[in-house]
């Protein structure tokens, strides 16, 4: 139909009302089962967007293709998919939000056509935009399918890679991050071995994922690689991600004070940027590694509350959550169990999609009803145990395993604190290597 006219800035609504009229056909003459005149005469008015089915069957009855009716030229399916694909990545680029039912016709339709390219694309779309929301289920279900794509490489979509391992990581599937960021570097090996700056995020990552399963000698040779490489690579990110690195493995080595140097490191670096988000979680981990050290409550709470302003007035639920459950342990510490009490179910209700923080947040209300010498402390403790058995790193699952036998030792509950301590070590003995220091 390219000999169909068109007229300049002419939108989907006036095409479709001028072929219709055109051809003497009234709304109820172009209805359809699923699409009735009054839906026709909302997309007349510019009051409703047509969806993929209404283009196709209203482009059949006025015997044009969907293409022309819905941009007015004769472009391919392809390449149309192609154009809204590209709009919707654009958008979520720059917003952080994408139309994800249009996104789901054109996978739909991509794969109807075996157009895998764009079935590709649509995947990443769909995946970048729940990374974005915290849904770290519908993350891992999109981009694990896209990762094997000759299109997404590790150099060329370090966001796929760094979106799915983080996913991986968040919903308790550890060992499969650390196998992403292994294959990511082994790529990265074969096809751009020169790239010193990916080869630091990847490294970066697989530290943090090996950090989280205790397996500390390997995490330290990962950490004293990149230390190695940073003269390659000496810009301000590289940097942070290194101090970072070397901030997690410190805490998960039980060297709260030697964390708390790396991540300051981190928080001087952030500063001369306008990286407020990043700035405010470097913050928050040196609020983590106060607290940890257990000596300045004070320091703690300035920590939090520079993070909190530097997430301004919409903050992700992930962080809001993260700092309420810092908060609440700080406010049992200085004796406020009520307010723990209030704070950590707050952390609680945040972390709804986060199977790690909710963990930490029973922690914190178990700790401030054992404070305030309520009996319900236990059930919260059980909670909070059960999760990080299955999605915490192992100090952390040893931590939270000592502070319930410390409240059962105070309850006088010496017998059940005793199997609890037990259990605490035999967890803690998974660590694999000694606390060590990486030369810097």
């Amino acid at each position: 139909m390219g000999s169909e006219p068109q007229l300049p800035g002419e939108t989907v609504a006036a095409r479709l009302r001028r072929l219709r009229l055109e051809q003497g056909a009234s709304q109820r003459d172009l209805s359809a089962p699923g699409i009735t005149y009054a839906y026709i005469s909302r997309i007349e008015a510019g009051a409703r967007t047509p969806s993929m089915k209404a283009l196709r069957m209203l482009a059949r009855k006025l015997g044009v293709t969907p293409e022309y009716l819905e941009t007015g030229s004769e472009l391919g399916a392809s390449e149309l998919r192609e154009l809204r694909l590209a709009e919707q990545e654009l958008r979520l680029r720059l917003d952080g939000s994408g139309d994800t039912s249009a996104v789901r016709e054109l996978l739909e339709d991509a794969e109807l056509d075996a157009d895998m390219a764009a079935v590709t694309r649509a995947r990443i779309v769909l995946g970048l935009e729940a990374a974005g929301r915290g849904d770290h289920l519908e993350t891992v279900s999109q981009l694990s399918r896209v990762v094997d794509s000759e299109l997404v490489t590790a150099a060329g979509r370090p966001d796929v890679y760094s979106a799915l391992g983080r996913a991986h990581a968040s919903a308790g599937s550890t060992r499969e991050a650390v196998a992403l960021f292994e294959r990511a570097l082994a790529q990265l090996g074969r096809a751009e071995p020169e790239n010193v700056a990916a080869r630091v995020r990847y490294s970066t990552y697989l530290s943090y994922a090996l950090t989280d399963l205790g397996e500390l000698q390997r995490a330290k040779a990962v950490v004293a690689e990149l230390f190695a490489s940073a003269g390659e690579a000496e810009d301000r990110y590289t940097r942070v991600r290194l101090y970072w690195s070397l901030g997690r493995l410190s805490l998960e080595q039980a060297k709260p004070l030697a964390a708390l140097d790396n991540f300051r490191r981190a928080v001087a670096l952030l500063e001369a940027t306008e990286d407020t988000v990043h700035l405010a979680r470097a913050h928050i981990a040196c609020a983590d590694a106060t607290i940890t050290a257990g000596d300045d409550l004070g320091g703690a709470l300035h920590h939090l509350e520079e993070a909190e302003r530097l997430l301004g007035p919409r903050p992700d639920n992930d962080d809001l959550a993260v700092v309420r459950r810092m908060q609440a342990m700080c406010a049992t510490a200085a004796g406020d169990a009520r307010g723990a009490e209030h704070l950590g179910q707050l952390a609680l209700a945040l972390s709804d999609e986060l199977p790690n923080e909710r963990g930490h947040a029973w922690w914190a209300i178990a700790e401030a009803r054992g404070q305030g010498g309520e009996g319900s402390a236990d059930e919260a403790y059980q909670e909070a145990i059960v999760l990080l058995a299955e999605h915490g790193t192992v100090r952390q699952q040893a931590n939270v395993l000592r502070s319930y036998g410390r409240f059962l030792r105070e309850t006088g509950r010496e017998h059940e604190a005793l199997d609890v301590f037990e259990r605490a070590a035999d967890v803690a003995s998974n660590l694999q290597g000694e606390p060590a220091s990486v030369d810097r």
